[in-house]
């Protein structure tokens, strides 16, 4: 019989502001990141077969705090929406704490399995997915490039800018990084994604 499904049964915990309101420091969970409007709302979606697990808002750049779901059979297993960068107008102040927050979260936490950036395949590579491939290879987390809609290029536009990033990447030594294309619109590229998380997670899949 097959197992399962893990993310199916995901579900929201909670929203931290501060470093207190993360669950404790134990298990294993797996962040992504994006810039606004990457896709990467979509992406958990197709990722947990369910429409509306994160929420894929009209106004870019609304995500502003750390996002925590948790996988209910699977205790201690989290998936991490990390805010959103790009668009939103917010204080200095609370883009200082937001960023300091984050450089915290990425070199203390312990649970931190592995980091999934999303990026819209036809801009990838900007300097905040830069910056949050650079904590991951600082940390020495394995990291995964997701490249949302490529439903947008055609399959051979989709496949040079895989390569593209690819070439990219390697010249960053010692980063242990996958990419991919992706599309939430025609689900292309969800089971290669899932896989990937599973494994961070210590989860089997059916």
């Amino acid at each position: 019989m097959p197992r399962p499904d893990p993310f199916v049964a995901a579900r929201y915990l909670l929203a931290a502001h501060t470093a207190r309101q993360l669950p404790a420091d134990g298990g294993r969970e797996v962040a992504f990141a994006g810039r606004s409007n990457a896709g990467k709302s979509s992406a958990l979606n197709a990722l947990c077969r369910q429409r509306a697990l994160a929420r894929v808002s009209k106004t870019p750049g609304r995500t502003q705090q750390l996002v925590y779901f948790e996988l209910p059979a699977h205790p201690q297993r989290f998936l991490v929406d990390l805010p959103g960068y790009g668009y939103a107008k917010v204080p200095q102040a609370l883009q200082a704490h937001w960023q300091a927050f984050i450089a915290a979260y990425f070199a203390q936490r312990q649970a931190l399995a592995g980091l999934v950036v999303v990026m819209d395949i036809r801009h990838p590579l900007k300097d905040y997915d830069r910056q949050m491939l650079g904590y991951a290879r600082q940390r020495g987390l394995p990291a995964h490039v997701l490249l949302t809609k490529a439903d947008k290029l055609g399959r051979g536009a989709a496949s040079a800018a895989v390569a593209a990033v690819r070439r990219a990447l390697a010249e960053d030594a010692g980063a242990e990084v996958g990419v991919q294309a992706f599309s939430a619109e025609t689900r292309d590229g969800v089971d290669a994604l899932r896989a990937v998380v599973a494994g961070w997670l210590g989860l089997a899949q059916g």
